[in-house]
């Protein structure tokens, strides 16, 4: 007869789970060929008696690592398995994976989960305020500098203000423009810098059609 997967157990069906490792205890440290184990699957599904199972009665490694460097704090979804983990099971929050990240930092930039991120940064003293998006310093490529006769207003600009002085609009500079205005983010920094940088392709007289196709990804 063959053996249920206990991970895809883990999903909905934690009870069968707890039956299983009864049975065979020595599936409780499993890990499959990424590292994932039980306790990832508990911590990611919100099973907290099944992740307490693991580490205190069949004796399950709370700091196990996945291929990724990872801790299943890194897959915590709520608080209380947040809790759990770092407060009852003694988890070690500052761990790194194997980009250098502790889980904390890990979900702060995820922004999916952000009260398992702001209980992390409680328990480990980080103070000040949460990182949000990188400023165009911060950026790898940020936009080149406008010339001083130029200005932009990063919040405010429109198609119309983009367009304005032209005599003649290029086609393809009209689709991009296009393009950029109906972007839910238009006004974000990011899509501004590219509006910016059309302008100045406009004023430098560069043939848009002739730009390179990783360009025009990049703005879509």
């Amino acid at each position: 007869m063959t053996q249920p997967n206990p991970y895809i157990l883990a999903a909905d069906n934690p009870s069968a789970v707890l039956a299983l490792l009864q049975a065979n205890p020595s599936i409780a440290s499993n890990q499959d060929e990424h590292g994932y184990s039980l306790l990832h699957a508990a911590t990611s599904y919100g099973h907290v008696n099944l992740l307490r199972a693991l580490v205190r009665d069949f004796g399950v490694n709370v700091n196990l690592l996945d291929e990724d460097g990872e801790t299943c704090l890194f897959v915590t979804e709520n608080v209380d398995i947040a809790k759990c983990l770092v407060e009852d099971l003694g988890i070690d929050y500052n761990l790194k994976n194997e980009d250098g990240l502790t889980a904390q930092e890990t979900i702060e930039s995820d922004g999916s989960f952000p009260e398992v991120a702001a209980y992390l940064r409680q328990v480990a003293g980080i103070t000040g305020p949460v990182p949000n998006s990188l400023s165009a310093a911060d950026a790898l490529n940020p936009a080149p500098p406008l010339p001083p006769n130029i200005q932009v207003n990063l919040g405010t600009m429109s198609e119309q203000e983009a367009s304005a002085g032209t005599s003649e609009v290029d086609p393809e500079f009209k689709r991009r423009i296009d393009e950029l205005a109906a972007r839910e983010d238009f006004h974000s920094e990011a899509t501004q810098n590219q509006l910016r940088q059309l302008v100045m392709d406009a004023i430098q007289g560069s043939n848009i059609d002739t730009q390179d196709k990783d360009v025009r990804r990049r703005v879509e």
